[in-house]
């Protein structure tokens, strides 16, 4: 019931608000005319001073007296005209704010809202959290709060808070869950991972010592190895990060998640599997290498490596050029231009590539995901 009753005062207050300008232009259009009349009234006192002092006939008195006169019974006698929307009238209006308008929210309430919901507090939301992550999130925080020591309770917490991007949260959380559970591979890795995140991509020499620590206990984990790789990359040690990164690429499947990344390095450092990039785990597909183009690129020069990866690039975007419903083929095309600095090149790939693929649908938006992660523009025109 008094839900209802706020629901009429809350109508009432919004009509009030509403009718409040259409019935002041109405008093005002009022206090117009009755300003007017009381400005002749005052006309007619002056003009009979004027007379007494002698400062007009008394037949000009008559005449102003009577002109006066004329204007003050025509504001007097003011209606109006049939064709004319009175003044204040707005009955329309006036009729939609106090009775339509609040009969069509009350039937959209209806149809779409829950009268009957019961409210529900803080602590029964808690209790019952269902889908909603924030409310998740506050119900470990609490219990966490009382039972500092729950490293279950870190473990759960600490990846909810590396996926709402609170990084600083998230490798507090590692490290709690690291001295209540102990280290293992996965949560140094974990820990290590923020920690470059932390940085901006730099591997610290921090985040250096913790996965050391996580490949010593899983000497193959493929993340340890990468981050590993690029620190020596981002020290500036080509030839032992091209080597980090080929060796990361011979124990990998080749259809691993990560190995994308890994060609891109390699390539970077001047390693053969640029052209990878221009390549997948299907050897069938369009544009790729074959196991003896990649042997024969190890012998060659930097120059002659270099021309012969061009023209593989070359070679699989004219296959595009008549057969572009191979979206694949649109991937590794965008990424080879990339990997070879030409990034023109690569903005006119991803161009063809839309109109191929349109970005409104899933291959289009990875082709955009792909050109935000590769630094070129995403405004494009699809023609």
């Amino acid at each position: 019931m008094l839900f209802w009753i706020l629901v009429a005062v809350l109508t009432a207050v919004v009509g009030a608000v509403l009718l409040y300008p259409l019935l002041r232009g109405a008093k005002v259009a009022d206090d117009g005319r009755a300003g007017e009349a009381a400005v002749y009234r005052d006309q007619l006192r002056e003009l009979d001073r004027d007379l007494a002092g002698g400062l007009i006939s008394p037949e000009e008195a008559g005449y102003a007296r009577a002109e006066i006169g004329r204007r003050l019974l025509a504001v007097s006698n003011a209606r109006p005209s049939a064709t004319e929307k009175p003044v204040g009238g707005h009955y329309f209006s006036q009729a939609f704010i106090i009775i339509l308008l609040p009969v069509i929210c009350l039937c959209l309430y209806l149809a779409v809202g829950n009268p009957g919901l019961p409210s529900q507090p803080l602590q029964a939301r808690l209790d019952h959290p269902g889908n909603d992550l924030a409310i998740s999130i506050v119900k470990v925080e609490q219990h966490l709060a009382q039972h500092p020591d729950d490293g279950k309770g870190w473990e759960v917490l600490a990846p909810i808070y590396l996926k709402t991007n609170r990084i600083g949260d998230a490798e507090l959380a590692y490290r709690n869950v690291i001295r209540l559970l102990g280290p293992n591979a996965e949560r140094l890795g974990n820990l290590g991972e923020i920690l470059i995140m932390k940085a901006d991509g730099v591997v610290t020499a921090e985040a250096r010592s913790s996965l050391q620590q996580s490949l010593a206990l899983e000497p193959n984990n493929p993340r340890a190895l990468f981050y590993l790789a690029l620190a020596l990359e981002q020290d500036g040690k080509t030839a032992e990060a091209k080597t980090a990164f080929e060796a990361l690429a011979q124990q990998s499947p080749p259809d691993a998640p990560w190995m994308v990344a890994v060609n891109d390095h390699i390539a970077k450092n001047g390693g053969a599997a640029a052209m990878a990039a221009a390549g997948s785990a299907n050897t069938n597909a369009p544009g790729n290498p074959t196991s003896e183009q990649v042997a024969a690129a190890d012998t060659m020069n930097a120059g002659d490596r270099q021309q012969m990866i061009r023209g593989m690039v070359a070679s699989l975007d004219a296959k595009l050029r008549e057969d572009p419903k191979n979206f694949e083929g649109w991937m590794r095309l965008i990424r080879s231009y990339a990997v070879l600095n030409d990034k023109d090149r690569a903005a006119a790939a991803l161009k063809r590539g839309l109109q191929a693929f349109p970005a409104d649908g899933d291959e289009g938006k990875q082709l955009l995901s792909l050109a935000k992660e590769l630094g070129l523009p995403t405004e494009v025109t699809q023609q």
